[in-house]
């Protein structure tokens, strides 16, 4: 199981990823994403890579379309962004803990220095929301939050 911190380090690649599709730094900002991912094996990468863009083309083509929220393109972006989440959470959690440390790392370096500025915390402001289930995850200003809906067992 991951720690919080690393669950919203997740939340924020996945909103990274749907707030960098469509941008200027999307092609750099995949081709690192999937270099990561891929963890040295080129098919994998490739793998990655042509997933990402899926990702871009649904996100860019729901707005091409201008559907409206009866039509599902409403949650697209947060559907991607949550199957990203979950993607990059498995990822971590397969990793032997040196490894998912490297990898962590890396996503945090990619975040910083790639992502579009809507992605990355500003000074007091919240850097992302992920409602998933009963549980929901807020991180911004180098803070986390993880809430819990539900009574105790």
């Amino acid at each position: 199981m991951l720690d919080e911190a690393t669950v919203a380090l997740a939340a924020s690649v996945g909103s990274g990823i749907v707030q960098a599709a469509g941008t200027d730094v999307w092609g750099v900002f995949r081709n690192r994403l999937a270099r990561l991912l891929g963890r040295g094996n080129r098919q994998q990468e490739t793998a990655q890579r042509e997933r990402l863009d899926r990702t871009a083309a649904e996100l860019a083509a729901a707005v091409r379309d201008g559907a409206g929220p009866a039509d599902g393109a409403a949650g697209q972006p947060s559907r991607h962004g949550a199957a990203w989440r979950a993607r990059i959470e498995d990822l971590l959690e397969q990793l032997e803990p040196d490894e998912r440390v490297a990898v962590a790392a890396g996503l945090r370096a990619l975040l910083d220095e790639v992502a579009p500025e809507s992605v990355r915390p500003a000074a007091g402001g919240v850097e992302g929301n992920v409602f998933l289930g009963p549980t929901a995850v807020q991180s911004g200003d180098g803070n986390v939050q993880v809430n819990r809906f539900g009574s105790r067992p």
